[in-house]
């Protein structure tokens, strides 16, 4: 007899369908095909051992299972249930077709029990898109598919109580998932924690309310790592689709469970300078994400920019253009998303501040050499650079003086979000080149303002329309339709790296 099961391929984050065939005939083989990696391939020891402990067990007949689509590679220990179910069905253990309009993954243990898998909210989220009935997964993945609403979803502790269930002996109750947010909980940091750096908070401020990516340049001990860890604190909490997109790349990972806290907020990543570009950017011969696809619409965090490696960084000019990350090998590409505000933080100089200490033993050429891995096309996807300055011992020590806090910060931030979404229907930072023309549209006199500051300053194309972009979110902070030159004017002196353009190679 025959028996098809429903199940799923991880391709990237997204799930593909597969169809797991059992054939039973008469014979004695055990044969699996439908390109499995070795993981699938032992599936065949759990799988017996597990049947044989809770009183089934797999016949001594000819057992061909087929893994279809068989182009498309199969990897892991999550086709244990189906194939398992798939056994029983066509030896006539269970009836056939009690499971017909169900995805069914999970991990059999020796006992019968079943162990988490990774993948399942994407899993869940092709069941929907197929028009399944619902998905039957390891209960310990059950909150994950939760996510996902108008499924069935069946999470189950053995196959022992899978079996019961689908023969009515002991149907599963459903379980009710009470999802309690905790992005109104008080945070253990805040804004308002940072006493003066009122030109940084402004710069961070507009940073958030368009997405744009910020450098923190400042001498050690001047708050820049401070500031850059409470971005996060202003960020609007994730719409409902990026709650779904974020934790899918959790879940590929298999860490769904250990970051329930990124399905309400924006994650913040912040990797050390001691990483290498595949696990900055991902990859690997079976490709996975990296950093910056853990940061998808949250932050990414690089505290001592020119300490990381040339090639590190340069990996990250695509996908900050992009917001994804193609990763081709020869059997296949793979996109991750990686849509991320990229947040960075540097000393002008190995010893501190070059332009207080010019008089000290720094050369020009210790500075050009601590400079020499950021290249330019680097530095102009970075739409503010700020200088971060040090803070006095008496404005430290004030008494009475008061800091605004996250949450106004946040108002302030979500606000503008709505009026760049029912403009445009996105963030600034992402306008491409037509959307510029279109929303950042600018006044002859505003225009030739912008053009003078471009030739002195000598922008490139690339930074000539993001601080046309910056201009649009200064204004829409301002609540003005038209962008004015004092928006422009303010959005250029946000970009403290053209003093330090000598330094460059």
């Amino acid at each position: 007899m025959i028996e098809k099961v429903i199940g799923c391929a991880l391709e990237g984050i997204e799930a593909q369908k597969v169809e797991v065939e059992v054939n039973v005939s008469r014979g004695a083989k055990f044969l699996l095909v439908g390109l499995p990696d070795n993981a699938v391939k032992e599936s065949h020891y759990r799988i017996s051992a597990a049947l044989k402990n809770i009183g089934f067990k797999i016949p001594v007949k000819e057992i061909i299972i087929n893994l279809a689509p068989a182009d498309l590679k199969k990897e892991g220990s999550a086709y244990d249930l189906p194939i398992a179910l798939g056994i029983l069905c066509a030896s006539g253990q269970i009836k056939l077709g009690l499971f017909k309009d169900y995805v069914v993954m999970g991990e059999l243990s020796l006992d019968g029990t079943l162990r988490p898998v990774r993948g399942v909210l994407s899993m869940a989220i092709k069941a929907k898109k197929l028009g399944m009935k619902g998905i039957i997964i390891p209960a310990n993945n059950l909150e994950e598919a939760s996510l996902v609403k108008g499924l069935n979803i069946i999470g189950v502790k053995s196959l022992q109580q899978l079996i019961d269930h689908l023969l009515d002996k002991k149907p599963i109750l459903k379980k009710r998932i009470n999802r309690i947010k905790t992005i109104n909980k008080a945070e253990e940091i805040n804004f308002s924690d940072v006493i003066g750096q009122q030109v940084a908070k402004r710069a961070i401020e507009i940073a958030a309310a368009g997405s744009h990516n910020i450098l923190l340049i400042g001498p050690p001990g001047s708050g820049k790592s401070m500031l850059a860890k409470r971005i996060p604190t202003i960020l609007p909490n994730l719409s409902e689709s990026e709650m779904l997109e974020t934790t899918k790349i959790y879940s590929y990972l298999g860490k769904f469970n250990q970051q329930n806290d990124l399905i309400f907020k924006p994650p913040f990543r912040s990797p050390h300078h001691t990483i290498s570009n595949v696990a900055l950017v991902g990859g690997g011969s079976n490709p996975r994400p990296g950093e910056i696809s853990l940061a998808h619409n949250g932050v990414l965090f690089l505290d001592e920019l020119p300490e990381f490696k040339r090639v590190v960084l340069e990996v990250l000019r695509q996908p900050l253009e992009e917001g994804r990350v193609t990763i081709s090998r020869a059997s296949g590409s793979v996109d991750f998303p990686s849509n991320i505000m990229l947040v960075a933080a540097m000393n002008p100089t190995p010893n501190g501040n070059y332009f207080e200490n010019s008089t000290t033993s720094q050369s020009f050429y210790k500075v050009q050499q601590y400079l020499s891995k950021l290249s330019q096309p680097l530095l102009d996807r970075i739409d503010l650079q700020i200088e971060v300055e040090s803070v006095s011992i008496e404005k430290l020590t004030s008494v009475g003086s008061s800091e605004e806090n996250s949450e106004t910060i946040k108002k302030r931030v979500q606000r503008v979000r709505d009026i760049q979404f029912k403009r445009q229907g996105k963030n600034n930072a992402l306008l491409n080149s037509k959307e510029i023309l279109s929303y950042c549209e600018l006044s002859i006199e505003t225009l030739e303002f912008l053009r003078n500051a471009a030739k002195t300053l000598k922008f490139s194309a690339r930074s000539f329309n993001r601080i046309k972009k910056i201009s649009r979110t200064i204004a829409d902070l301002d609540c003005s339709v038209n962008i004015k030159i004092e928006h422009v004017a303010e959005a250029i002196q946000y970009r403290s790296l053209e003093r330090l353009k000598q330094f460059l190679n």
